[in-house]
């Protein structure tokens, strides 16, 4: 028999307390900053069963509508969709205006280089400022430095003309050298322009993990983070669909003037824009006391809270950190080449280099499916780990309180399964954050060795749309276990509050153990909580920021092998890398193809699968979080119980 929904049941499959009555507010103010230093505690809707005792309330800890949670999450699938330009456009672009295979992947450089200085170093000024603009107003500022790198990609061309023409290069447009300079020139305005949309995108993404991780109530924050994947898989939808439909014939973009690449652009950045604004409208922050006295903002202060993040980050965000660095090893051939992968398949089917856009095109078809799977694996798999709030610790409880309430709770069960006339079971415990993740690896490395026998467009497509499940996941999991952990790291700092932890029972043992006399991953603390006494809060958005880190660092990595790989299988003699022999077919640079008789991009693939296997390995060391172990705790406390009860 399944556990009755009562009031103080679970209904929403992503967080990890009941919802309350259903209340409206247009804006939302933070109440819990990770790093002011002050501990507000949050409204509880359970009760003591047989305490008496009355939820504290905080009143102006408000839990979070789903509007609330959209509106907070819109931002990242406008991000998401301009990212899209780089993902499924970048390489296609840069191919197109004649930059070689092995050359695009040091141009793509551009993004462990910005996620390495820009998200630590934001989060890390935006946590020591007091301002209650903070995190909006990075927000802002990325979003006004992805229009402009936006709009450079969109008219690089036409400004490339017209500056060649300023400057008096060639005779006209008819003159050879002319064209020669406005190609040159074109690609530096396009290189420029991608660096300069990583480094706004790795701002942007960092500030608006930041907000969500100040203002959100700990209790919904793994709701959060599922409701920031469903919004980057539903802007990796939106973008790949606009991406596929061939919006150079659509009449009503007629008026942007060029190919599909700039229309797409324009669409993309009005979506930003739209999204980035009802993310600041509906949100608010609260300002911020100055933890450090009289001292500014000044550059060392910065730096002295990066370094001190990074050598007291807490053990599981380290293990989070391992893992990460050896999945996105996995994930970036993955989303930098997967469009380019589809036109090198097509160009095998056709024993001829296809159509450029129409190749592209089909690519993009295929990253629209994965990003429907990817929103499905995103509504479904946080159902998996759904967590009775019933079952979880509750503010003011001891070891004897906890087990009488649990005590109670299971009596009650055992009465309504009776009236019910059917057999009462005790609930099962949920799959962990951690097992969906590594199963979530497992899948992807089975699916990049899958290339191996990869001969069709049809296959190709197929391959690309399972990966969605994997990405749902990646975009959910390791960041829900990292704020989990970090709001557990930052109470037990600023309140020292004992939390149980999970043990195994014994009937030879007392029904409930103390903390840590058996444990699953008690290490200093199975949570990363410090020892009593520490006070210091959490810089989140610094550590935030360092998780990052361990995101973007493969990166240099992937390009430097991919590199070598191109050499290797496309330009060095490789047999399957030979010149296309109808030049007319391909884009019209001469002998120069761009994808016919190459095969590097599916060993790049292969080797990123390899990696995320390694991850999978390494995954098995990242601890529960708290309200996992809580969970795992209650489970074996009611068997215990209902075993004492039988005769």
């Amino acid at each position: 028999m399944a556990i009755p929904l009562g009031a103080d049941a679970d209904p929403d499959p992503t967080s990890q307390i009941a919802w309350p009555a259903t209340r409206y507010r247009q804006r939302t103010t933070s109440t819990t900053p990770l790093d002011n230093g002050c501990q507000s505690g949050a409204v509880s809707y359970q009760s003591v069963a047989g305490s008496g005792k009355k939820p504290h309330v905080e009143p102006k800890r408000v839990r979070f509508s789903t509007w609330d949670l959209f509106t907070l999450s819109a931002s990242m699938a406008g991000a998401q969709v301009a990212w899209t330009i780089e993902l499924g456009y970048g390489t296609p672009f840069l191919l197109s205006l004649g930059i070689s295979e092995q050359v695009t992947s040091l141009v793509w450089l551009a993004g462990p280089i910005s996620g390495l200085v820009a998200q630590p170093l934001i989060g890390a000024i935006s946590d020591s400022s007091t301002s209650k603009y903070r995190r909006r107003y990075w927000i802002c500022l990325s979003t006004a430095a992805l229009v402009a790198a936006i709009l450079g990609l969109a008219y690089c061309e036409s400004m490339a003309g017209l500056l060649v023409d300023l400057y008096g290069g060639g005779f006209g447009d008819w003159d050879p050298e002319r064209g020669k300079q406005a190609t040159n020139v074109a690609i530096a305005i396009a290189v420029v322009a991608f660096y300069a949309l990583d480094f706004a995108l790795n701002a942007l993404q960092a500030s608006l993990r930041n907000l969500l991780l100040d203002i959100t109530p700990p209790e919904q924050l793994n709701a959060g983070n599922a409701w920031h994947s469903r919004m980057t898989q539903a802007g990796n939808i939106v973008g790949y669909g606009f991406g596929f439909l061939p919006l150079a014939k659509i009449p009503i973009f007629s008026f942007l003037g060029g190919d599909q690449f700039r229309k797409f652009c324009i669409i993309s950045m009005t979506i930003l824009v739209i999204t980035v604004w009802m993310t600041c409208w509906f949100h608010e922050e609260e300002a911020h006391v100055n933890q450090k006295g009289d001292r500014q903002n000044k550059l060392i202060d910065i730096l002295e809270n990066i370094y001190n993040a990074i050598t007291d980050l807490p053990q599981p965000i380290r293990k989070v950190c391992l893992v990460q660095l050896c999945a996105f090893m996995g994930w970036f051939p993955f989303l930098f080449y997967s469009t380019t992968y589809v036109g090198q398949i097509m160009a095998y089917q056709l024993d001829g280099e296809p159509n450029i856009e129409h190749a592209t095109r089909i690519g993009e078809l295929a990253m629209l499916l994965y990003s429907i799977v990817a929103v499905i694996a995103g509504v479904v798999l946080p159902r998996l780990t759904l967590r009775d709030s019933r079952l979880l610790a509750q503010d003011g409880d001891d070891d004897s309180s906890r087990t009488e309430r649990l005590r109670l709770m299971l009596r009650h069960w055992q009465e309504g399964a009776v009236q019910r006339g059917k057999q009462f079971k005790i609930p099962r415990m949920p799959l962990l954050l951690r097992d969906i993740w590594v199963g979530a690896m497992l899948l992807f490395s089975v699916l990049m060795f899958s290339t191996f026998w990869i001969s069709t467009v049809n296959q190709a497509t197929v391959m690309i749309s399972a990966v969605g499940v994997c990405w749902g996941v990646a975009c959910w999991v390791p960041f829900a276990i990292v704020m989990e952990f970090l709001k557990d790291v930052n109470e037990s700092r600023t309140t020292n509050v004992r939390r149980p932890g999970r043990h195994t029972l014994d009937e030879r043992d007392p029904l409930f153990q103390p903390q840590s006399s058996h444990g699953e991953d008690v290490e200093g603390d199975a949570s990363g909580e410090p020892s009593a006494g520490t006070t210091q809060p959490v810089a989140g958005g610094t550590i935030l920021g360092i998780h990052n880190l361990a995101i973007v660092m493969p990166q240099f990595i992937i390009a430097l092998v991919a590199s070598a790989i191109f050499h290797v299988v496309d330009e060095a003699g490789s047999p399957v890398a030979m010149p296309d022999p109808n030049p007319s077919l391909g884009d019209g640079l001469g002998g120069h193809t761009t994808y016919y008789g190459k095969n590097g991009v599916a060993w790049v693939l292969r080797f990123g699968g390899l990696c995320a296997l390694v991850g999978a390995l390494a995954a098995q060391s990242v601890p529960a979080t708290r309200s996992e172990r809580e969970m795992m705790e209650s489970v074996e406390i009611l068997s215990a119980l209902q075993d004492e009860e039988e005769p």
